[in-house]
């Protein structure tokens, strides 16, 4: 018999192949003539599978076995050409196979046209009758056989209709799940959509604080608690559909070495452990502090305390792992080789926020003519350097991070193209002035100063070696440097360093990040005294008011505030449940903040007013985004198809923060995702609207009305 249905939202119901084990009866299939869903007899077999790399050609995925008999003969198998294929049964249908039958091709079978997917789970669905066979791949038809009946027999009635289907329990690794017998036939479309099995993965996206190499291997400063730094990953847990999935599942992360996935130990009984986790403003031992799934996310500040030079120079991974006592490959992740370096080492920028060329000439003068953030929390001439879009690549510095790529110093209005390639930064055309100087000057940087903030002096002054520090560091310890600065220095010392980092990294949306911090941390503070009333933590419930109005105030809209799904955005921003503290509160601000500033200005105002139809989505993902512009879960809708959205990794104070994206269907048939540049002195006439319709990539919008 077949173990029983897998609930759903839990974490059950996987097996391995060699512990696959169903009873069919035959007798089900008697009658079934044409096998139509109307009547007669047949049966369905439903299963997800996931087959490892190592699943080669030729190879048994699922025997079948007659009752008393000793020979195991294939039910499902690969192809030479790694295609599923489904052979007729045993007792039932004249041409199964039988023990001289190798190669299975040279038998009457039932074949995918395509070749079947490897790490990664699809979802299979056999109609058995005496007359006829298909085989379902996620929920559609591929192929179907009529077949030939044996007649029954009367003599050992019993025997004669049983059969085991049974795992192969030698060559292929794989697994599956929720694996069901149904006595209907004409239910595997729904049976497919109805309890998807999951998949653990890291989120590249959102990574922060990580130098990556030419090689693609990642440098992370560790060693000593006076240098290591942080670094964020996140990781999603996603269903066999990309959607999250929120399970009351743990995970925990671990280092281990890269070429055997060994755990990699503390080098003495009094040593620190080699991965720590900060939580709470405190650090543990990363392995003792796993973090619960929050719609689908986790996020993971860590430390690595174990260099890679006293490990006879060996890289590592850092792993994530359910807590589940039966480890399955789809709920592990691996990030990609580590190097841990010391900090006395010279510094490389880190890959994806890597600055190779600096300011041009009309950049310099457009970042010297900026006036600064209104304390009304309406966005004056200062931000509107990002007040106009434009389309079109850049031929200055083109940057890919967190899957869009952005170009700056673009005149024209979408910026683009995304990349599902690893996050990396290509020089198309060398600048008017800097170029790879400033690589080579922060080599010079005394890897042992500090720069946190912590010295007053020290932050007034803002030496050149401080600003190339905060150029080549990630979103993480940039926040945390001008939490430190804002709040001993005054508006004229920002605006100071605003310009020196905007003409040193050649990115001018640096300058807005740093000239709000004052009045966002201010704001923020303000906030959260009205939100906690002076307690450590508040009440989600009691937060959302208070939070509502100061998004609508902040982003003057009058008549558009908050939805229920944008609250849930929210809160799946700050990583909280029921209630939150003030960790928790500063990501949402941090995020929500720049949104409601950029809402501020008149262009995109009027957008976010509009709803019928709606210009202007809510707060949703990008995992949203893309299922939006699908008609089903294959198909894409109409080409030029497109919706505007706020990316929900871009929290201050990242150069992107609050900015727009067209996520759209182009031309090549596949989904892409572009950064709208705002900027001011390629202001061209008209609505964003109708600015946006003039691109040839964009014909109409996504959502109509709501």
């Amino acid at each position: 018999m077949a173990p029983a249905p897998a609930e759903p939202g839990g974490m059950d119901g996987y097996l391995g192949l060699r512990d696959v084990l169903v009873d069919l009866d035959l007798g089900a299939a008697r009658g079934g003539g044409d096998g139509g869903t109307g009547g007669g007899g047949g049966f369905t077999v439903c299963f997800w599978l996931y087959l490892s790399g190592s699943a080669g050609p030729s190879s048994v995925i699922l025997h079948q076995i007659t009752a008393g008999g000793d020979n195991k003969l294939p039910f499902l198998a690969l192809s030479e050409g790694n295609k599923l294929l489904l052979l007729p049964l045993l007792r039932l249908h004249k041409e199964a196979p039988g023990t001289s039958s190798y190669p299975w091709t040279d038998t009457t079978n039932i074949s995918d046209a395509n070749e079947c997917p490897l790490e990664k789970w699809i979802h299979i669905g056999c109609e058995v009758t005496e007359n006829v066979m298909r085989l379902h791949i996620d929920g559609d038809l591929v192929a179907d056989a009529h077949l030939c009946s044996i007649p029954s027999e009367p003599a050992n009635q019993d025997d004669a209709y049983q059969i085991c289907l049974v795992g192969n329990s030698d060559k292929v690794e794989g697994y599956v799940y929720n694996i069901q017998v149904l006595s209907m036939l004409g239910t595997v479309h729904e049976q497919y959509t109805e309890n998807p099995p999951s998949k653990l993965s890291i989120e590249y996206s959102c990574c922060d604080g990580i130098e990556v190499g030419d090689d693609g291997i990642w440098c992370i400063v560790g060693g000593k608690a006076s240098c290591r730094r942080n670094f964020i990953m996140e990781v999603v847990l996603t269903n066999a559909f990309g959607e999250p999935v929120n399970k009351d599942t743990q995970i925990v992360a671990s280092l281990v070495y890269a070429d055997n996935g060994a755990v990699v130990e503390k080098s003495r009984d009094d040593a620190e452990p080699p991965l720590l986790i900060a939580f709470e403003g405190l650090e543990y031992p990363a392995k003792s502090r796993p973090l619960p799934i929050l719609r689908g996310r986790a996020l993971f500040k860590l430390k690595i305390s174990q260099l890679s030079s006293k490990c006879d120079n060996k890289l590592f991974h850092i792993y994530f792992s359910t807590l589940h006592a039966q480890k399955y490959p789809f709920l592990e992740a691996s990030s990609k080789p580590v190097c841990c370096i010391s900090r006395g080492r010279p510094n490389r920028p880190m890959g994806p926020r890597k600055r190779t060329s600096s300011a041009t000439v009309g950049e310099i003068q457009s970042v010297n003519n900026h006036q600064g953030f209104g304390r009304d929390g309406k966005v004056n001439a200062c931000s509107q350097s990002h007040d106009l879009v434009c389309l079109h690549p850049s031929k200055f510095l083109k940057v890919e991070v967190d899957g869009i790529e952005t170009h700056k110093m673009v005149p024209q209005l979408l910026v683009c193209l995304q990349s599902e390639q690893d996050r990396k930064m290509v020089l198309e055309t060398p600048s008017v002035t800097r170029t790879d100087s400033t690589a080579s000057d922060s080599d010079s940087i005394d890897g042992g100063s500090s720069w946190s903030g912590s010295d007053r002096d020290e932050v007034e002054t803002f030496s050149d070696a401080m600003v190339f520090r905060y150029c080549l560091e990630g979103t993480c310890e940039r926040s945390t440097f001008l939490k430190d600065a804002a709040s001993s220095i005054n508006v004229d010392d920002l605006i100071a360093l605003a310009n020196q980092v905007s003409l040193y990294s050649g990115c001018s949306h640096h300058r807005n990040q740093i000239i709000i911090s004052k009045q966002l941390l201010e704001e923020g503070a303000d906030t959260w005294s009205i939100i906690s009333k002076n307690k450590e933590r508040a009440l989600w419930s009691s937060a959302v008011p208070e939070i509502v109005a100061k998004f609508m105030d902040i982003s003057r809209s009058a008549n558009r505030g908050l939805s229920e799904q944008d609250l849930e955005v929210l809160r799946g921003i700050a990583g909280c449940v029921d209630d939150l503290g003030r960790g928790e509160f500063d990501r949402l601000w941090y995020w929500l903040y720049l949104v409601a500033a950029s809402l501020s200005k008149d262009k995109i105002n009027n957008l976010w007013a509009r709803t019928e139809p709606v210009w202007i989505e809510g707060f949703i993902t990008k995992v949203e985004a893309e299922n939006a512009l699908r008609s089903s879960r294959e198909l894409l809708r109409k080409l030029g198809t497109f919706i505007l959205r706020f990316p929900t990794t871009r929290s201050w104070p990242h150069p992107d923060a609050g900015s727009l994206v067209v996520t759209y269907v182009g031309s090549d048939n596949s989904i892409h995702h572009r950064l709208l540049s705002l900027d001011f002195s390629a202001a061209r006439a008209g609505s964003l609207q109708d600015l946006l319709l003039q691109e040839p990539e964009l014909l109409q919008l996504g959502r109509q009305a709501h």
